[in-house]
């Protein structure tokens, strides 16, 4: 299984900068092999850099949508507007939306089940506080989230999942997880997916590490057994970093430790 490098745009750059971004990446990573690449823009960006990447095989996906195809949700974006403009992938989960705006366990289990019947592949975000890991609670905060995320997600759906192991402390801190620490809770979800799915379903799943991720970090996080991919925040807005990080993980696939 290859790995699966995503960059996380947040709530930056200009209609410009996102453009020229694209079309760096596009002209960048022509002919890379062995690792799938996504970028995942702001809502208002989806459409132009889809564009900009139309024929590609660098993927692109929405940072959230709501669980209803349709109605009266002001400020919302169902999953089928995603799927109209181009997009193949999307964010759920993701630390801030859990933390800064509410989302609940159910809500985001919710929009889970949605966008997988709609066709879309999901990134699937988890991870705990520093509290919580300082408190001894990181496998319980992120077995809950896990279960609770995955609650009706049958086996048939897995290939179309990637899960994303974010600690919270180390999101845009520049603090990240050591690959000890990553690894730990990688290994920890992978029996998780072995206990739910069984062991051949489990073993195709990939599992993203995210949290201030560098093209100086990526190949040690990358050398652990269960991290299959990055999840890269600051990193992915600047086109030489991003391609850094590309690289890198290709160059692991090539030269495995």
């Amino acid at each position: 299984m290859n790995p699966f490098v995503v960059g996380n745009w947040k709530m930056n750059l200009s209609l410009e900068e996102a453009s020229t971004l694209a079309m760096d990446l596009r002209q960048g990573l022509e002919g890379v092999d062995g690792v799938e690449v996504g970028v995942c823009p702001p809502f208002v960006w989806l459409p132009g850099v889809c564009f900009v990447l139309m024929g590609t095989k660098i993927r692109v996906g929405a940072q959230n949508m709501h669980w209803e195809k349709k109605g009266a949700f002001t400020g919302e974006v169902s999953g089928p507007m995603l799927k109209d403009v181009g997009c193949t992938h999307v964010l759920l989960g993701h630390s801030e939306r859990r933390h800064l705006f509410g989302e609940t366990d159910s809500m985001i289990n919710k929009k889970l089940k949605t966008a997988l019947s709609l066709g879309l592949k999901v990134i699937f975000c988890l991870g705990e506080r520093l509290e919580e890991r300082e408190g001894g609670e990181t496998f319980t905060v992120v077995e809950r989230q896990f279960t609770a995320g995955l609650e009706g997600v049958g086996q048939e759906a897995l290939p179309e999942l990637t899960i994303a192991y974010e600690p919270v402390w180390a999101i845009g801190t520049g603090k990240n997880a050591t690959p000890e620490q990553a690894q730990e809770v990688h290994g920890h979800l992978r029996n998780l997916l072995e206990n739910k799915y069984g062991n051949e379903t489990a073993s195709q799943v990939r599992i993203q590490y995210g949290g201030s991720v560098t093209p100086e970090n990526a190949g040690e996080l990358l050398a652990q057994p269960d991290i299959n991919g990055l999840l890269v925040g600051g990193a992915s807005l600047k086109k030489d970093s991003f391609l850094k990080i590309v690289f890198t993980t290709q160059e692991r696939m090539r030269s495995p430790i």
